[in-house]
């Protein structure tokens, strides 16, 4: 299982000091989780796109992933996610090849149509075409990265003669791809078709919402011929603050809860904790209720945890990490008894969609070798 961290880096004042960080304090903040990240043995580290207060979350998160790339040795950095409807797919092509080469081939993408309606008009869109611009815009991003000349045409942009993306992928590699969704059949069926990663972000929504979207990833990963239902890629979301005991978790964190403006003003810390991942308490409850997403939506490839958020201040969000890493071995060993042995342990990396490819056309240069060995003797 590959196990991290994402930020939507929201900018929210501290109900219990009434103290609201720089947006430099913030910014600075996310490297800060990035880097104990990988301290404490996590895989991922993923960064959402933001376009509007009060979220500082980069704009092109290519710019903060190429400084984490710089920063971490082994930490798969990625987005959460990257507008696919907004951006223009030739500029994410080649933005994210560059970066690929930059971090060794450490990144991939979450690709998502976002959740702010203002932000399709801010860069010229139309939101009602949001499922239309997704399809396109991926489908044309995805032959970007394996096409070395393109020829397209469609409906959301202008078109394409003889075009190449530069650089080209790492290795001839493009990054591997999450489609997220909370709430479109569309999008899960699109990962399907492409034998993608499917990332239910499930951290506001009760459990039955996704269980409906993810058996349709899964059926449809089966039916384009991916492999069997179960070993379709699959991620999800989570969120946890923990203390040693129970209560204590529960006094920290219920004013940060009633004021955030993701949380508050809503269903209490009680009713929100039922009803979804929100896991408040101790580390024992944050390991028996992330144990039960497996028996929620089968064997999966990644979880990722907003752990800097409603306003926590860094110094609390560095402890939940360390918890969170006094726990990890103890989550790695339940998740890996619980698996099948013909799913997937985890999502495809550079490294392993590379060894594959070279296992791949060795195997039949072998065959030729031993052919002219029988054949001369």
């Amino acid at each position: 299982m590959q196990v991290g961290v994402f930020s939507i880096g929201d900018v929210t004042t501290d109900p219990t000091t009434g103290r609201t960080p720089t947006e430099q304090e913030r910014i600075k903040a996310t490297i800060d989780i990035a880097t104990k990240a990988e301290e404490i043995g996590l895989d991922v580290f993923a960064t959402g796109e933001h376009h509007n207060p009060p979220f500082v979350a980069p704009a092109n998160p290519t710019v903060l992933l190429a400084n984490l790339a710089a920063r971490t040795e082994r930490l798969i950095l990625s987005t959460a996610t990257t507008l696919i409807t907004t951006n223009d797919p030739v500029r994410l092509a080649e933005d994210y090849a560059y970066l690929q080469h930059l971090a060794d081939g450490r990144i991939d993408l979450v690709m998502g149509r976002g959740n702010t309606g203002p932000v399709y008009p801010w860069f010229g869109k139309d939101i009602r075409e949001g499922i239309g611009l997704a399809v396109e815009n991926y489908a044309l991003l995805h032959e970007l990265w394996r096409s070395e000349i393109v020829n397209w045409e469609g409906k959301y942009r202008t078109p394409l003669q003889g075009f190449t993306a530069t650089p080209r992928p790492l290795d001839g590699i493009p990054p591997f791809v999450w489609h997220g969704s909370i709430r479109s059949p569309e999008i899960a069926e699109q990962a399907a078709y492409y034998g993608d990663g499917f990332f239910a972000n499930n951290i506001f929504w009760p459990k039955h919402h996704f269980q409906r979207l993810i058996g349709l990833y899964r059926k449809r990963y089966e039916h384009y011929g991916h492999g069997s239902a179960d070993q379709a890629i699959v991620g999800l979301g989570g969120q946890f603050f923990m203390r040693r005991n129970s209560q204590d978790a529960i006094n920290e964190f219920r004013p940060y809860f009633d004021n955030a403006p993701v949380y508050g003003h809503g269903p209490s810390l009680e009713e929100f904790s039922a009803q979804t991942p929100l896991t408040v308490g101790s580390p024992q409850e944050v390991i028996e209720k992330t144990l039960e997403f497996t028996e929620s939506f089968g064997s999966y490839q990644r979880q990722l945890f907003l752990v800097d958020h409603a306003g926590l201040p860094l110094k609390t969000v560095l402890e939940q990490l360390d918890l969170l890493g006094e726990i990890l071995p103890t989550l790695r060993a339940e998740w890996e008894a619980r698996r099948p042995a013909h799913v997937p342990a985890d999502a495809p990396t550079h490294a392993s969609r590379l060894a594959a490819r070279e296992g791949a056309a060795a195997e039949p240069a072998d065959t030729l070798s031993g052919a002219g060995i029988d054949k001369e003797g």
